[in-house]
């Protein structure tokens, strides 16, 4: 069990070592992401730098990626827990990749697609608050935060109260029966090391200077 979770971890970051922004930035716009703006190589940063269809473009890459590394490894290994790890593993590699010195996004865009593999009418209420805090505040840092929060506390709820039918939605449901705390505690361990990565933006926003969201108008 143990050596099955340590490989599903492994899948998981190798996926997550492709680096959309990195690749997008490189191919069709010549530059270095990491080089531009915030530096960071994640969606917001391609939006800001190379542009909105460019920045589409990484978004949906980055949420690929772990929506692959989630199915492919209960593909391989069945229902239960594995998929998490994957999961985990993804958001990892596309945090820390060690090619490029282990410095890549901030996982938010993997986060969500994690969030609507697991049950998609959670990751719906998740999604809608997270809008609704970017609508009032124009923050993506402040809707990327609250999600990651939002969305575990949905998955303990569900557990506490015993509504473990509430996880379950078709192929895309994990059960918190027997692997509930487990599956928790994984995806706190993603909300922590996204607050971890997020620690300026949070210093920013207590000091009323984090950068409103904003599109290159032209590529």
């Amino acid at each position: 069990m143990i050596g099955t979770k340590i490989i599903c971890l492994a899948l998981g970051y190798v996926l997550g070592l492709f680096q959309t922004s990195y690749i997008i930035g490189r191919v069709f716009n010549h530059v270095d992401i990491r080089e531009q703006g915030s530096g960071n190589a994640g969606t917001t940063n391609a939006f800001r730098v190379l542009g909105k269809k460019a920045g589409i473009m990484v978004f949906i890459g980055d949420f690929l990626k772990l929506v692959i590394a989630y199915f492919l490894a209960r593909l391989i290994f069945g229902e239960g827990v594995f998929s998490m790890y994957a999961a985990v593993g993804c958001v990892l590699g596309h945090i820390f990749p060690f090619y490029m010195g282990f410095k890549g996004g901030k996982g938010i865009a993997c986060s969500l697609a994690l969030m609507l593999c697991i049950n998609p009418v959670f990751a719906l209420v998740t999604y809608i608050i997270g809008f609704i805090v970017f609508k009032i505040w124009h923050y993506v840092s402040a809707a990327s935060l609250t999600m990651v929060v939002v969305y575990p506390l949905l998955m303990a709820l569900a557990y506490l109260y015993g509504q473990e039918s509430l996880i379950i939605s078709g192929n895309f449901g994990i059960y918190l029966g027997l692997y509930g705390f487990e599956n928790i505690i994984l995806m706190l361990i993603i909300t922590v090391i996204t607050y971890y990565k997020h620690r300026e933006n949070i210093a920013r926003l207590i000091h009323g200077e984090e950068n409103k969201f904003s599109v290159k108008k032209k590529v």
